[in-house]
């Protein structure tokens, strides 16, 4: 028979919230990933130059975002506002 955890050891409802969450944001943002650059050129008639450009102006974004937000976190001591605002 397997050992079960002990209240003090299981992980608490927010956590299993914020994974819960994040996992469908991952499988949203993957489903529309692959299929946004061809809505793009096929329905709105944008070029692949363009698509590239925007594709590569997002992650950039992304990544500046990501340090900044990193740093901030550090300054403040505190991750809860940063990850609800995000």
């Amino acid at each position: 028979m397997a050992p079960t955890a002990s209240p003090s050891k299981r992980l608490p409802a927010g956590i299993w919230a914020l994974g819960f969450v994040s996992l469908l944001m991952d499988i949203s943002s993957e489903m529309i990933h692959s299929l946004l650059p061809v809505f793009m050129v096929t329905a709105l008639g944008v070029s692949m130059l363009t698509v590239g450009l925007i594709e590569g102006a997002a992650e950039a974004t992304a990544m500046v975002l990501k340090v900044f937000s990193g740093a901030l976190s550090d300054w403040w001591g505190k991750r809860k506002p940063l990850a609800l605002l995000g």
